[in-house]
């Protein structure tokens, strides 16, 4: 099977693109931002019936992103056919594409990738990405990492000697998997070296793969990585590591710092999503910067009004400038930024963000025996989507031996949910040794709201969940008098 998008005169005159702007000045940032957005703006307007109808009669030549109103992922998926500037894509046929898991990594109709979200925000999303904006997003994670061990890179650039294992969900057409099934059909290096493993695995089969290919180089969510450096500090885990690259989920300092002990190698965080793979890469100080030459962020409060610099945005507008087959303009993106003040003593003229992202707990529960047994929040959430198809959901520990499940949906189709929710959740449980765990649930029920306004999907401790929403209504209150 061939990969007919891939060309290596685009990719080539992408990376060159990228790495000789990585050095360039804010001004001359911005104007190759600037440059960049025009040129989207035109091209959706011309070419997509959705973006057609939201510009109206402004001259394209004239048109500002601020022209353009807020859209949100229901909205988009709703007008899918409108909204793509290609009309051989429609909805129904990527729904097939993306439902068959063999498929994972190939073309579609010869030219495009084709992701899913998980729909964390409670409706999944399907994003095509065109040879452009591979290009870019491969030019940006391969140029713009940080060399954590810039003597290896000296010897290895293309990392030939490295072995990699990636920890996550493996069976959907979710970015991560996709990419790097792509970029195994594109390389047979890839394919020797490159190994994915399973987060729905139970942790001592996960343990006994990764001891077998002993990778030199992780790269997982910060949740998985904190619980293989646990492993590894037990001895349970034996693999010579060199470097452990995480995005995914929010990166605390005392988890990077558990990582870094557990394995003895640094680590390095990236933050991404299914509308832009590379939006940021931390560089050698420990900052994000945010790749604005080919993405605009903009946070914003509740009424989309831009915050200002320095102050964290209740949700963020993103702008993709590399993707035209199916263009993002002030799409919600959900995830709060805020945006330095500072620049970064690193050197670099890319902005510098932080992220606040929805930290998950890990759960763990007691098996038969009186044994623990941790389970990742990524694993959880994933089975309650694909398996059981619930989307908005909080997944909360009662005790060591229950689980208690709060689904939005009520009425008859929350009952039906929550019933199916339950007996997948039950036969998870099962395959992780937890078979004497209970699971609860209730319909119509939203769960608890942390301190950001925003719920854990996984809780661990509800009570302690319940003190921090009590602190922040009191938080408020004080604010308020």
């Amino acid at each position: 099977m061939t990969l007919t998008h891939f060309n290596a005169w685009q990719c080539g005159a992408t990376a060159l693109d990228v790495w000789s702007s990585s050095g360039l000045s804010a001004p001359a940032l911005m104007q190759r931002q600037a440059v960049r957005l025009a040129d989207m703006l035109r091209w959706a307007v011309k070419r997509s019936p959705l973006y057609r109808g939201m510009a109206g009669r402004i001259d394209p030549s004239r048109l500002n992103l601020d022209d353009f109103p807020v859209v949100t992922k229901p909205e988009l998926m709703g007008q899918f056919d409108e909204w793509v500037t290609d009309p051989e894509l429609r909805l129904d046929e990527l729904r097939r594409f993306i439902a068959d898991h063999d498929r994972i990594g190939e073309d579609h109709l010869g030219r495009y990738q084709v992701w899913e979200s998980s729909g964390s925000s409670g409706e999944p999303g399907v994003f095509v990405q065109d040879a452009q904006a591979l290009a870019t997003y491969d030019a940006l994670e391969a140029l713009r990492r940080p060399l954590l061990q810039p003597l290896r890179r000296c010897i290895d650039p293309w990392y030939m000697a490295e072995r990699l294992a990636f920890v996550g969900a493996t069976t959907g057409h979710f970015a991560s998997t996709a990419s790097i099934q792509r970029l195994r059909r594109l390389s047979p290096w890839m394919s020797r070296n490159f190994q994915s493993y399973s987060f729905m695995m139970p942790l001592p089969e996960l343990v006994d793969s990764l001891n077998r290919q002993a990778p030199t180089i992780l790269t997982t969510y910060p949740s998985a990585a904190l619980l293989l450096a646990e492993e590894a500090a037990a001895g349970r885990l034996r693999i010579p590591l060199n470097e452990v690259w995480v995005g995914g989920e929010t990166l605390t300092a005392s988890t990077r710092d558990c990582i870094v002990r557990g394995f003895g190698c640094p680590v390095s965080q990236s933050y991404g999503a299914s509308e832009f793979l590379s939006l940021a890469s931390e560089c050698l100080r420990g900052r994000l910067h945010l790749n604005s030459d080919w993405v605009i962020l903009q946070p914003v409060d509740a009424r989309h009004r831009p915050v200002p610099v320095g102050e964290t945005g209740f949700t963020t507008l993103l702008t993709n400038l590399a993707n035209r087959v199916q263009p993002l303009i002030r799409y919600d993106l959900g995830d709060r930024v805020r945006f330095s003040e500072h620049a970064c003593e690193c050197g670099s003229a890319l902005p510098v963000i932080e992220v606040q992202g929805r930290v998950d707990d890990l759960l763990v529960l007691d098996d038969a025996h009186g044994h623990p047994v941790s389970l990742l929040p990524l694993a959880l959430t994933t089975v309650l989507e694909d398996d059981a198809c619930v989307f908005d959901f909080q997944l909360q520990r009662r005790s060591r031996h229950g689980l208690w499940l709060c689904i939005t949906a009520d009425g008859a189709d929350g009952a039906a949910a929550l019933q199916r929710a339950r007996m997948i959740l039950g036969r998870f449980l099962s395959a992780q040794g937890l078979s004497n765990v209970s699971v609860g649930g209730s319909c119509g029920d939203r769960g608890q709201t942390g301190r950001s306004g925003k719920r854990q999907r996984v809780v661990a401790d509800l009570h302690r969940h319940r003190r921090s929403s009590q602190e922040a209504v009191g938080d408020r209150a004080k604010q308020s008098r």
